[in-house]
């Protein structure tokens, strides 16, 4: 099936998938996260064929990561399709209302966007994820993987597509799978003006660069994750140790690990070293600047474009700024809008450092790695948006949804 034919027939369902009852979409998402548990084996057994693919061609650690589906991380799957169906429904919400001076009822309703296509590389999880959060808030969607993890996406499509073929109220192309890995099936999304209400690309540099250039359907672009952490001298130290290691090791191949460490000069002699002594242990390389160096002889010399590098990897880039100020301008500057931390006890400082760092999420006196859908109570996310409009951060069942004005009335006229 062609590209337009896929967008198409999404299109053509919306009408359907707009009307559904809050009792319907959870039922489906219910018998999802069913079929999907029951089929675990042979979800890994093909995936297993992507992986060791993947490894053969020499793709990087990061993405054989990303693309590895164990029972924990399947697990994870079908948690989230159950956590998204527990949810409140946004459909139909009113988000406020008011009366004017002539009698008319102003109401402000959520209401599904349409057709929601998602381009994404590596992670099959994004399959199920896309699917559920798209059915719940009402839309349809369109879903195009990459080449390296499209026999474990087809597996997870036809999981959910059984289900879907089980429901004569709901049209099977309520969620489609784009079969076709090629860049011409992807930039054919892209332009896809006619049909596609929202694209989401979730991906490395290349795919993003790709979308700001060529497609003129709208857009949320899910961009890098160059986070940061910021140790002011006010910080709880065993705090700010359990943190730092934390954001950065748990699991460094996602974006809302840190990529760079800022250090307060107080604790440049004093703490730092012995962080920098854990992280080391744990395989950690350390780009450092030159004080950084005086102070851990072992770091390598940080470049300017170590500064900007989303690494994905145990590399971390480590400074010392004179106070908050300095940690600001550096963050505003070579930040990605993802999630920027700090880990301080003075609460004039927390306040300023949140109010002034221009990002999607910040976090105070916690880790970074709870950016994340699932993790501030939306099940999953579609992804993590790094630009200002329509949204901001990961993006949950609202972000799926736009508002419209119902006005009731009794009979009123306008005179001028």
């Amino acid at each position: 099936m062609s590209v337009m034919e896929v967008c198409r027939r999404a299109a053509d369902a919306t009408a359907v998938l707009r009307q559904l009852s809050t009792k319907v979409k959870n039922q489906v998402l219910h018998e999802m996260a069913d079929e999907l548990d029951a089929s675990r084996d042979q979800l890994k057994k093909v995936n297993a064929h992507d992986v060791e693919a993947a490894r053969q061609a020499e793709t990087s650690g990061t993405l054989v990561d990303r693309l590895t589906l164990t029972d924990s991380r399947i697990s994870a799957m079908v948690a989230a399709v159950r956590t998204i169906a527990a949810l409140p429904d946004p459909v139909g919400e009113v988000v406020n209302g008011w009366t004017r001076p002539n009698g008319l009822l102003i109401e402000r309703v959520r209401e599904p966007l349409g057709v929601v296509a998602v381009i994404y590389e590596a992670r099959p999880n994004v399959t199920a994820d896309v699917a559920a959060l798209c059915l719940k808030s009402g839309n349809c969607a369109i879903l195009r993987g990459s080449s390296m993890a499209m026999q474990t996406n087809t597996a997870i499509m036809e999981v959910l597509g059984a289900v879907l073929d089980r429901h004569e109220s709901l049209p099977n192309s309520a969620v489609q799978l784009i079969e076709d890995p090629s860049r011409e099936a992807a930039l054919e999304l892209m332009q896809a003006t006619e049909y596609v209400d929202l694209l989401v690309p979730r991906g490395g540099p290349a795919l993003i660069k790709s979308i700001e250039e060529n497609a003129t359907v709208p857009t949320v672009i899910d961009g890098d994750g160059n986070c940061h952490l910021y140790i002011d001298a006010s910080a709880d130290l065993e705090m700010a140790t359990d943190v730092t290691i934390n954001a950065k090791t748990s699991r460094p191949s996602v974006c809302n690990a840190i990529e760079t460490l800022l250090v307060h000069e107080r604790l440049a002699e004093t703490w730092l070293p012995q962080v920098l002594d854990r992280l080391h242990e744990k395989g950690v390389e350390i780009r450092g600047s030159k004080q950084v160096i005086h102070a851990w002889p072992r770091a390598v010399p940080a470049t300017d474009s170590d500064w900007g590098t989303e690494y994905l990897d145990l590399v971390l880039t480590v400074g010392v700024v004179n106070d908050v100020d300095e940690a600001i301008a550096h963050i505003n500057r070579w930040g990605t809008s993802n999630a920027e931390g700090i880990i301080a006890q003075d609460i004039d400082v927390a306040r300023k450092f949140a109010r002034a760092i221009d990002s999607g999420s910040v976090f105070v006196n916690t880790s970074t790695r709870f950016s994340d859908g699932g993790e501030f109570g939306y099940g999953v996310e579609i992804g993590v948006s790094t630009q200002k409009l329509h949204v901001r951060g990961p993006m949950g069942l609202e972000a799926l949804t736009t508002v419209k004005n119902l006005v009731w009335g009794d009979g009123q006229v306008r005179i001028v």
